[in-house]
């Protein structure tokens, strides 16, 4: 225990360079724990693939996602290999570029209700009092909305475009993160390391940011993903409700929106986005409960369990 706050002061010798061999070995046991989860790593190769198909779309497919054609709601097969939508849009290319917009709301959302809800849980859970409470009930109240209700507010007074979507849905999971990490903080902050790291002369910051902070972000990474596939869901649902981007940029929500006036014409116009969607959703939740295993996370998050 003594050895690890040294360490995370900065201190060298024999002591610090062990704890620092120590702590590449559990991140290397943990690597292999992931790796040893098939399906886990399955979905990230299925995600790389979309993500990396979603890049070079202009140099796979032969149809750009706003070129239009004579050909309209025509079915898989000939020059569109996943048929066409009412303009004749081809719509493989229209899923793939999609797929870049879906993934990039996914993780940008994440990682702003990240950047902003880990601060606010770990400043809460260390500090305690006023800097505790007056956050936790302003956030507890975002909190009990659904996401969607959220995401809906901030959409409709900012306007509909991927940007908006990434902060909507980010809004809504700052209050999941921040509870997440303030549930996790007070569970150490006065274990042993943290103790030691104080009396050696550490202050208050330098012990949250070096001591505290690398010891929770486990389940931060777990939530991370999790909140990924959450903004999925809802991206395409505000989507689906017109609030996604504006045409003709395409998004899988969008067409599902317009599919469900030409299910008759072209079934596959509304199967093909779904499951991308439910493939993509599926990968992720495959990818979190491989890293709540690999971290030890496995009985649920932390925010979940502990008040």
């Amino acid at each position: 225990m003594i050895a690890s706050s040294i360490d995370v002061l900065g201190a060298g010798g024999p002591a610090g360079s062990a704890t620092a061999a120590a702590d590449t070995g559990r991140v290397g046991q943990r690597l292999r724990r992931f790796a040893g989860d098939r399906w886990a790593l399955a979905a990230v190769a299925v995600l790389v693939l979309l993500l990396l198909g979603s890049l070079l779309a202009p140099w796979l497919l032969p149809h750009g996602p706003a070129e239009q054609s004579s050909d309209l709601l025509s079915g898989p097969g000939g020059h569109h290999l996943l048929g066409t939508d009412e303009f004749g849009r081809d719509l493989g290319t229209r899923l793939l570029v999609g797929a870049k917009v879906t993934l990039e709301i996914a993780f940008g959302s994440a990682a702003v209700g990240a950047l902003v809800g880990v601060p606010l849980g770990l400043v809460a859970g260390y500090l305690g009092r006023v800097w505790d409470v007056v956050p936790m009930r302003v956030l507890d109240v975002v909190l009990a909305l659904p996401d969607i209700v959220v995401a809906l507010v901030v959409v409709a007074a900012l306007g509909n475009s991927s940007l908006n979507l990434v902060m909507a849905i980010g809004i809504a999971g700052i209050p999941v993160f921040a509870r997440l990490t303030r549930a996790s903080v007070l569970t150490i902050r006065d274990r042993d390391f943290v103790v030691a790291s104080r009396s050696m002369g550490a202050s208050t910051p330098d012990t949250m940011l070096r001591t505290v902070l690398p010891n929770v972000l486990g389940p931060v990474i777990v939530q991370f993903v999790i909140t990924a596939a959450i903004a999925v869901v809802v991206s395409a649902g505000l989507g689906f409700l017109g609030l996604g981007p504006p045409p003709p940029a395409p998004s899988w929500g969008g067409m599902l929106q317009t599919a469900k006036s030409y299910l008759y014409q072209n079934p596959w116009y509304g199967i093909f986005p779904g499951l991308a969607l439910v493939v993509t959703v599926g990968c992720l939740d495959r990818i979190g409960a491989g890293l709540q295993r690999a971290f030890g996370t496995s009985d649920g998050p932390a925010w979940k369990r502990t008040s």
